[in-house]
């Protein structure tokens, strides 16, 4: 593990929970933090290891995977090593702060036939498979509309990670990327791969990074969606699905969603729970396991070609913003 934050907890405590895996080493740019993390972890004579560096944990024969959960603008460069030394990657979304910077991690794990994936839980988990099952099925039949939100109140520090431009900081890059990859994911369900045209209009906090974004996306195939994000209120936090039959709610909550509803006009609706096995991270981890046995460089569930299309898309609505990195 690369990175022992807080979202790199949630990891490590699914992680126990699937067989055939266990937490080796962990790294960090603070040797207290990580020792800590370490001790935490370390259970049923399980030690996980503190290594001093990135290097010496690549060149661990002990290491088969390597996960990176690094702040937004530290992704690429672990992601890169980790490929250049053999090993196969879980890294946290957005998978690079940037489409260029994605562009040349997928062409690294193409090159070197190894399996990357940027670890955007939310499309692996059982609620939103069901969806999926139900859009194939045509159980709402064409889909005509979206609609989602995913805000919440967060003060302004201008050195978080939240709001630092250096961090890679942003609404969209942040928690709008769950609205936007969700979107993806229904209109791939549909066949539907081009571009959309996009409306946004928004808020920009005192440090140039996006606060609140409320997006339009107009698909070709007439499908829109809309959706907003923010740092700066409260929302419904769920995700509806409107088609030509009926229409599929992802409650509240959406990204960690585990109950979906199915409404169909005369008919009973459809109401299901579906339980994470431990905290939800688990489904990412069996998928990408799977994947790493099979020989695959890529997961069918969230494809290289998803990746850089929603980074893409988040690239062009911070430009239309003017929001823009010291790093690019």
């Amino acid at each position: 593990m690369v990175g022992p934050g807080r979202i790199a907890h949630r990891f490590a405590d699914a992680l126990a929970a699937v067989p055939g895996s266990r937490l080796v080493a962990v790294t960090g740019r603070d040797p207290g933090r990580a020792l800590e993390f370490a001790a935490r972890w370390s259970r049923g004579g399980q030690t996980v290891r503190v290594v001093s560096d990135l290097d010496k944990l690549l060149n661990d024969s002990e290491v088969d995977a390597v996960y990176v959960a690094t702040p937004h603008s530290a992704h690429a460069g672990p992601v890169a090593a980790a490929l250049c030394a053999g090993k196969p990657v879980l890294c946290e979304k957005p998978l690079a702060p940037t489409a260029a910077q994605a562009e040349v991690l997928v062409a690294l794990a193409r090159e070197r036939g190894l399996f990357l994936m940027e670890a955007v839980w939310t499309r692996c988990l059982p609620a939103v498979l069901q969806v999926g099952d139900w859009l194939e099925g045509g159980a709402i039949g064409s889909v005509s509309a979206l609609q989602s939100s995913f805000c919440f109140n967060l003060p302004p520090d201008p050195l978080g990670r939240h709001f630092n431009p250096a961090l890679a900081g942003g609404t969209l890059l942040d928690i709008g990327i769950y609205n936007l990859t969700l979107s993806q994911w229904v209109l791939a369900r549909m066949g539907e791969h081009r571009v959309p045209e996009f409306h946004i209009g928004g808020r920009l906090a005192d440090t140039g990074v996006d606060q609140r974004a409320v997006v339009q996306l107009d698909y070709p195939n007439g499908v829109s969606s809309q959706f907003v994000c923010a740092f700066d209120g409260d929302a419904e936090n769920a995700f509806h699905i409107h088609g030509e039959l009926g229409h599929i709610t992802l409650a509240v909550r959406f990204w960690e969603c585990q109950h979906v509803s199915l409404r169909r006009p005369g008919q009973q609706a459809q109401e299901l729970s579906l339980p994470f096995a431990r905290n939800g991270f688990e489904y990412e981890l069996i998928e990408a396991q799977r994947c790493i046995h099979a020989g695959l460089i890529e997961s069918p569930l969230i494809p290289h070609r998803d990746t850089l299309a929603t980074l893409r898309l988040i690239d062009a609505l911070r430009g239309r913003l003017g929001v823009r990195y010291p790093f690019e």
